[in-house]
């Protein structure tokens, strides 16, 4: 069976990068298998000349991307193909392993040796391989295209109200609950911890309105995202979640958080005590935003 295949690093599955998803989910309807060729994260800590971290980590980009109606996920390691030229590519990944009928990319999508071809390479190597090409027009959103770098930029400012909009959903935090210090629990404000992996994004530092998922309900929440300051020691950056209301064990389990609004800087306390308070703080202005906004993303 042929497959109609969406290229590109889709590493924050943003607007654009569903433009370009979209066409192979509808080729469905005319007997293709809706595939994905992307590059496995860890593996490229460059693009375009530039250091980059990644927004999401494969395991979530596998999942969103199989929510948005794609069967077949091909993730490549990207040191296995950065010196493979653009036809040699196209014939062993396009028309050999994922047998395409039609292949999808966006207008900037760059691919062969020193990223030597684009979108009318592709279309010339259809011809010659047997697939047809399609290249997704950009997506702009208040007068600017959506672009990776730019939700990057909005995530690293804390706004990510404005980052869920070129998203096209609300920024998620995904992963396990992991065993934290447990500081939260003897403030009387249990929380669940989760870890982001190296070379991802990490958010500002500070506190968010929040919504976590449990049993597949949203429930209202707040997130510290940071290093604990006021706790002694070095150590790497986690999301703190304290769900409001909730009694429960979560620890390993896959959870997901999704963060609504930006509330205050990460800050170093003088105490615990000074920390509780803020903590209060934080709860009520939580609840007062997620209860005079609609939190859930409506694209």
């Amino acid at each position: 069976m042929k497959s109609a295949v969406a290229l590109g690093l889709f590493d924050g599955v943003h607007s654009g990068h569903r433009k370009v998803i979209e066409y192979p989910v509808k080729l469905a309807e005319r007997g293709f298998v809706p595939c994905v060729l992307t590059f496995s994260n860890a593996t490229l800590t460059q693009k375009q000349g530039r250091s980059f971290k990644y927004i999401y980590t494969d395991e979530q980009k596998s999942r969103i991307l199989k929510s948005l109606g794609i069967v077949r996920i091909f993730e490549v390691d990207f040191n296995n193909v950065k010196n493979m030229s653009g036809e040699s590519f196209a014939a062993e990944f396009l028309a050999n392993k994922l047998n395409a009928g039609w292949v999808t990319c966006g207008r900037d999508f760059r691919f062969g040796h020193n990223a030597a071809c684009g979108s009318d390479e592709l279309i010339e190597l259809g011809h010659k391989y047997g697939f047809e090409t399609s290249v997704a027009d950009d997506v702009n959103i208040d007068g600017e295209k959506v672009s990776s770098n730019k939700i990057r930029t909005l995530l690293s400012d804390g706004d990510v109200t404005a980052a869920a909009r070129l998203l096209g959903d609300n920024y998620k935090i995904s992963g396990n609950v992991v065993h934290g210090y447990k500081i939260g629990r003897t403030l009387n404000f249990p929380t669940i911890n989760q870890l982001f992996n190296d070379g991802q994004l990490t958010v500002k530092y500070g506190v968010y309105a929040s919504q976590t998922n449990i049993n597949g309900k949203w429930l209202d929440s707040v997130t510290n995202v940071g290093v604990k300051p006021t706790i002694a020691g070095n150590r790497s950056p986690l999301a703190e979640t304290y769900i409001i209301g909730f009694s429960g064990n979560l620890y390993d389990t896959f959870t997901q958080v999704r963060l609504i609004k930006f509330l205050r800087s990460e800050m170093k306390f003088n105490s615990l005590d000074e920390l509780k308070t803020a903590m209060s703080h934080d709860i009520a202005s939580s609840i007062t935003i997620l209860k005079s906004t609609d939190s859930s993303f409506t694209p």
